[in-house]
């Protein structure tokens, strides 16, 4: 029966790597979507005023609420394929990868607007943690697919 149980795992897992990009697709889209409108959102801790109107917050003229949509659309990809072929290696890889990018960026935004800006957004901050859970889930689904 154990192996059964691994198998439903395996199959599982995209699935909860497509939910979980869904949630940073939310995040971004509704950043992107205020970014076009020209208005800084508000928020409950009162930073996102302070780092969304940062001179950092495009750099060469890029807004990250893009950039983070770009990710989570390419994400959002790359769970797609990991569904088709839940065991394929080179698959695995490329989400494992892809997401270990993600967050080493996202570590690197939040150290950014905490040490710089001095300023802490809780939308980004919804990012890194939706991004710390596609880590934690492409992790977890390429240990129990080892051989």
């Amino acid at each position: 029966m154990p192996q059964q149980n691994t198998v439903e795992k395996v199959l599982l897992t995209p699935f909860w790597l497509i939910a979980a990009t869904f949630i940073g697709l939310g995040d971004t889209l509704y950043l992107s979507y205020y970014h076009l409108l020209g208005i800084i959102p508000t928020c409950a801790i009162g930073g996102c005023e302070t780092v969304l109107s940062s001179p950092y917050a495009t750099p060469f003229g890029v807004p990250f609420a893009y950039l983070g949509l770009f990710y989570y659309i390419c994400m959002l990809g790359l769970a797609i394929f990991l569904a088709i072929k839940p065991l394929s290696q080179r698959v695995r890889l490329y989400v494992l990868a892809y997401t270990t990018i993600g967050l080493l960026c996202s570590i690197c935004f939040e150290l950014f607007q905490y040490i710089v800006i001095h300023a802490l957004c809780l939308y980004c901050g919804l990012s890194a943690v939706t991004t710390l859970i596609l880590f934690a889930i492409a992790l977890w689904h390429w240990k129990i697919t080892q051989k």
